[in-house]
């Protein structure tokens, strides 16, 4: 279910050493803000997200699964690629499309971006940091670009300013019209119709004759001309897959990613879209979510037990009661819902993290090692998220505390230092990863990791005797 994020902005009461707790909440106060970029995780949206793309990702010779897509919430409509192989899509621009054509119409233009090497680069550690502190690089390199002033870029990450990527994500016209080739091309191998980009262009066709602060963000960093749309349209009438139709199953989940986002996003234009007269199925997700939003809670349930009742095999609705009874203090209740969850989708990193989040929260001691255990799964599925490495920090403070055993206060600190790394926050990574060192066994999996963080997150000339003796250590 959705989940919003802000940029390093996440704290929970971990139970630790007295030492750790003060040293994480100073780290997550300072890198937090309240006007920083937020990011939604949602299983089921970019469960579809992906499935849509995947023909267009292999036609680009690229694995599926290489692809993170990230989602930002912002009415603004906009996308694009950074940091190696991650699409980001504003909730704006999804709320825009009106068909999965439209969709994947633009996830193909951002591919040709990909394929073609027009990556968004700032800093090598992109490759290795989460969406957010991919984004906050961003910021930091377009703030710096646009005063000339070098000490913007930390500002940029720290101080919540408001999104001023423009000049540096936008791209010339003969490269944007170098990625609609590609994806055309794209489209055309995977048998998908470019009817959904020509339409999605001709949306945004008369934007570029208004004023520029009046101007799309898609247009202003997709330099959009009519050569660009009728380039397309011309591709379009010769392509022997202009009106090939997408599987039925992607108009109902398009349908629903809208619907869900508007109930979350805008709860109660949800409920004057969504009225209790309309019986589809989409509707009645809609108002239960808006309801729930609202905090008519009972209503909200009662809808989502008709839904379950009605496709009880889906697993984004057990998700959805689970976390309505979650956020209602129900944390019990809400258990054996993300268990169904999981069990009709085992392989989503975000439904196993929120089965873990919610065993965790029962405080019950005799869940807690499948707490644990749900959130190193978790984290082997998707391992650059800094919420999945803070449950588990806090999941391994709770065994310290019961258990007495310092391997486990080690563990806090370890895995408190891959969040730090998923953060970019490299010093507080490398002093967090030392203090794992200190109470793992040394060679063990974990103690190697730890060393590795350290040494790689180490300032220039800090580390060459480290480095001389780690690689003893992996020899060994």
């Amino acid at each position: 279910m959705i989940n919003f994020v802000k940029k390093a902005g996440w704290i929970f009461a971990l139970v630790l050493i007295l030492s750790q707790s003060l040293s994480l909440l100073v780290y997550a106060q300072e890198s937090g803000g309240g006007d920083q970029p937020e990011f939604i995780r949602d299983a089921e949206i970019e469960n579809y997200l992906h499935a849509l793309a995947a023909p267009v990702y292999r036609a680009a010779d690229i694995d599926p699964d290489s692809i993170t897509i990230v989602i930002v919430k912002s009415n603004v409509i906009n996308a694009f690629v950074a940091g190696g192989m991650n699409e980001f899509f504003y909730t704006g621009l999804l709320q825009l499309t009106d068909t999965p054509e439209q969709m994947v119409g633009v996830m193909a233009h951002e591919t040709g971006h990909i394929a073609g090497g027009h990556l968004i680069r700032g800093k090598e550690e992109m490759h290795n940091a989460s969406a957010e502190a991919i984004l906050g690089m961003i910021l930091a390199v377009a703030a710096g670009a646009a005063s000339g002033n070098s000490g913007a870029a930390a500002g940029a990450i720290s101080g919540g300013q408001q999104i001023a990527e423009r000049g540096f994500l936008s791209f010339s016209r003969s490269v944007e019209a170098s990625a609609d080739a590609a994806g055309l091309s794209f489209l055309d191998k995977a048998g998908i119709s470019a009817r959904g980009m020509l339409e999605f262009f001709e949306k945004l066709a008369g934007q570029e004759m208004l004023p520029v602060d009046r101007q799309a963000e898609y247009v202003r960093t997709h330099p959009l001309t009519q050569d660009r749309i009728d380039n397309v349209r011309e591709h379009l009438e010769h392509s022997p897959y202009k009106d090939a139709k997408l599987d039925e199953k992607f108009y109902i989940m398009h349908e629903r990613m809208k619907a869900k986002l508007l109930g979350f996003l805008q709860p109660e234009t949800a409920l004057l879209r969504y009225t209790d007269s309309d019986p589809r199925l989409t509707a009645r997700y809609a108002r239960a979510i808006a309801l729930y939003q609202t905090n008519q809670v009972d209503h909200a349930l009662t809808l989502t037990d008709g839904l379950i009742k009605e496709e009880p095999n889906n697993p984004f609705f057990y998700e959805l009661k689970g976390q309505i009874l979650f956020e209602n203090s129900r944390v019990t209740e809400s258990v054996s819902y993300y268990k169904k969850a999981n069990e009709l989708l085992p392989n989503s990193a975000l439904l196993r993290e929120a089965y873990g989040h919610a065993l965790l929260e029962t405080r019950d001691p005799t869940e807690l090692d499948l707490a644990i255990q749900q959130l190193l799964e978790s984290n082997r599925l998707e391992d650059r998220v800094p919420l999945t490495w803070h449950m588990l920090a806090s999941a391994w403070g709770h065994k310290a505390e019961l258990t007495k055993d310092q391997h486990y206060e080690a563990m806090v600190s370890y895995a408190l230092a891959e969040e730090a790394v998923a953060k970019g926050a490299d010093k507080a990574a490398g002093q967090l990863a030392d203090r794992a060192m200190k109470g793992l066994t040394k060679g063990s999996p974990y103690w190697l990791r730890a060393q590795d963080i350290k040494l790689t997150t180490a300032p220039e000339g800090d580390n060459s005797d480290d480095k001389d003796k780690s690689k003893k250590d992996h020899d060994h």
